[in-house]
């Protein structure tokens, strides 16, 4: 056999197991559908009066059925992306659901460009997922740096390292702008990233989804009107 030979067989090898793996995902893709599981009922006419309380029962259920990072959801902007973040309150009866973000990062410009946004959640544990769409205002500088100091050192430490989305070079890099960061905080603990922003999205609907395992799912939406919340069922 010659070297090419050896080659060509190892590189259709190669290409043999990616197709296997494509064929054995296609079949788990058939196989396994979502929601093939007990999942909770929803009891639309039990639904609260307004959005946000039924957001806080939700997602206190998320939490207490172990659903892991239960407060995690993706922000939506004018952009062409997502982006994974975390929710740091919501206000039920003002309809602001809180988050943080660095004013000067892409998603930040974005915001400032345009302030609009939407929020996802999904509990998959539960079929559930929330969606908040509105206006974005952004918060007090005070209550930003108070709530700054609150997180934990890991989260400090990130948020002063920064330059999100720029390139990097390599792990050192990154290595050495962490130590940087670390041992900045570490001298002045009180210390606050720059750009560190609260924003809220102002909601102006919100949809309840509960999936089923016979498909046949409920969702419930919240649309702000001049004289409150106005809701009703969507077809699934």
């Amino acid at each position: 056999m010659t070297e090419n030979q050896s080659g060509n067989e190892n590189q259709n090898a190669g290409e043999n197991a990616s197709a296997n793996e494509l064929a054995q995902l296609r079949t788990l893709l058939i196989d396994r559908p979502p929601m093939a599981r007990e999942l909770p009922a929803f009891e639309v006419d039990e639904a609260p009066a307004g959005p946000g309380e039924l957001f806080v029962q939700w997602l206190l259920g998320a939490f207490r059925a172990g659903v892991p990072d239960a407060q995690v959801m993706v922000l939506s902007t004018a952009g062409p992306d997502g982006r994974v973040l975390v929710l740091r309150d919501v206000d039920p009866a003002a309809g602001l659901w809180w988050f943080a973000g660095d004013a000067d990062s892409p998603k930040g410009r974005q915001l400032a460009a345009e302030p609009r946004a939407a929020l996802t959640f999904y509990w998959p544990q539960l079929g559930r997922q929330v969606r908040v769409r509105g206006t974005v205002q952004s918060g007090e500088a005070a209550a930003a740096a108070e709530q700054f100091r609150l997180l934990s050192p890991n989260s400090r430490t990130a948020a002063l390292v920064g330059r999100q989305s720029e390139p990097l070079t390599g792990a050192e890099e990154f290595r050495t702008a962490w130590a940087q960061a670390a041992a900045e905080l570490a001298r002045e603990p009180r210390t606050v990233a720059e750009g560190y922003t609260r924003y809220a999205v102002r909601a102006e609907e919100v949809e309840f989804w509960q999936g089923a395992a016979d498909r046949r799912h409920v969702r419930l939406v919240y649309r702000r009107s001049a004289d409150g919340w106005q809701r009703g069922l969507v077809w699934p």
